[in-house]
């Protein structure tokens, strides 16, 4: 089914751009039939459900509890990202010279981003989350940044498996 809110025709291998993954995710959260059921939430940890996986895109249902499920900063290597709020409120936020770029996405809002995106996801307050993530191609790696001790920024990759976890 989710197939069927992939971009058409379908390129074999060629990755879709940003755009094209917010269309899907976007379309995906119009059709809750397809995620309800999947939707879980632990206090403890951010629930992950992958919805769909081919050789050209990934989709994963995340379920959040709050500010207290946060990624850190991270990238996504060489995909393409999207992802849609579908309940609650998440905030992205991106680094920048001297500041923080912050941005609330409420239930309905979502976003599209190349491979060079550095950004982290956190849930608001106590209120529980729902998002779906789409990536192009699937992902492999990821680059999760830290501080040292010496206070410069350093970018560790870590496989596509590895659970995102604020540093502090």
């Amino acid at each position: 089914m989710i197939h069927e809110f992939l971009p058409r025709p379908l390129a074999t291998g060629e990755p879709l751009e940003p755009d094209g993954l917010r269309d899907l995710v976007d379309g995906l959260a119009r059709t809750p039939g397809l995620w309800t059921p999947r939707v879980r939430h632990d206090p403890g940890e951010r629930v992950f459900e992958r919805l769909w996986l081919d050789e050209r895109v990934e989709v994963w249902l995340i379920c959040w509890s709050g500010r207290a499920h946060d990624t850190g900063f991270h990238d996504h290597d060489i995909s393409n990202g999207a992802f849609a709020v579908v309940a609650g409120e998440l905030i992205e936020e991106r680094l920048s010279i001297g500041h923080t770029i912050r941005r609330r996405l409420k239930k309905g809002g979502s976003l599209g981003f190349g491979s060079s995106h550095v950004h982290r996801v956190h849930g608001v307050g106590d209120t529980p989350a729902v998002s779906i993530h789409a990536y192009s191609p699937p992902l492999a790696r990821l680059g999760v940044y830290v501080l040292s001790d010496e206070g410069v920024l350093r970018r560790e990759p870590m496989a596509a498996t590895h659970e995102l976890r604020s540093a502090s």
